[in-house]
């Protein structure tokens, strides 16, 4: 059975192994995926030893994406620009190839559920790794604009000058962020995860169609809760189909099928992926 794996520390929490096992079933494909926990600084050997006893494939999780980066033969544009990889391919002369899933899963899981990026005006929270890797998917859909706000304006105007030559981009800091018809608004930053907010102002949610939060919650996050608070029927999202979506990338980066996002994460939503 073709053999592919998840490296990560830690791992045991990981919802990849029942995710790929849910796209293989509705597929009509036979393979073999498991977690495998990678010693911090045996990463390397780690993924040798897989590929080594056969392994196809495999997603790199935290915190070895940026050791992934290094350690394969062959990059794609978007893992090469996003500095990282989380999906590695044996190709067929024995080379590595490393890609990134996550900016495509993530738009992916937008267009699933019908959120309207072409022609939009886009506010991108956060200029770390997490929004570094969504830009250029989100350009290739081609919004109005993206404007990233970050609490350092100096390190969003960096990011957004990374990608001017792929479409309108702009950075702020939240003192000076524009007032805009923002119809997409996404949290890239680590807030929810600690119990907190973006400084971002209410007012700048008046045009927002919709919030999405990368946090992967069964509930509401914070951030979520806060803007169906000041405008009831806003859409939000929260980080579950960007977790199936990137996954659902790598299935097809590797088996050239591609699984349906909406019903898996519907199960992951519901607790019925263990």
């Amino acid at each position: 059975m073709d053999k592919y794996a998840v490296f990560g520390n830690p791992i045991k929490h990981s919802k990849s192994p029942a995710i790929h096992k849910q796209f293989a079933t509705s597929l009509g494909e036979q393979i073999d995926y498991q977690a495998i926990l990678a010693p911090i600084d045996g990463f390397k050997t780690a993924v040798a030893d897989f590929f080594s006893a056969g392994g196809l494939g495999a997603n790199v999780t935290m915190p070895f994406k940026e050791q992934a980066f290094e350690l394969v033969d062959e990059r794609t544009e978007l893992a090469t620009i996003v500095g990282a990889v989380n999906t590695i391919k044996l190709l067929d002369d024995g080379r590595l190839l490393g890609d990134n899933t996550d900016g495509v899963g993530f738009v992916n899981d937008l267009l699933a559920n019908n959120v309207a990026i072409a022609g939009k005006r886009i506010l991108l929270i956060g200029a770390g790794g997490a929004a570094r890797g969504v830009i250029l998917p989100l350009l290739a859909q081609n919004p109005s604009e993206i404007v990233i706000v970050n609490r350092t304006a100096s390190k969003a105007k960096a990011l957004a000058e990374l990608f001017t030559e792929y479409g309108k981009i702009t950075g702020y800091g939240f003192d000076d962020l524009p007032v805009s018809d923002y119809a997409l608004i996404v949290n890239s930053t680590s807030s929810s995860m600690l119990g907190e907010l973006p400084a971002l102002a209410e007012k700048h949610l008046n045009g927002c169609n919709c919030v999405y939060d990368m946090f992967y919650s069964l509930q509401n996050t914070l951030f979520m809760q806060w803007a169906k608070d000041y405008k009831a029927d806003i859409t939000v999202m929260d980080g579950s189909g960007m977790l199936v979506g990137q996954a659902a990338q790598a299935f097809y980066v590797w088996r050239n099928k591609m699984p349906e996002i909406l019903p898996v994460v519907s199960a992951l939503k519901s607790g019925e992926l263990k």
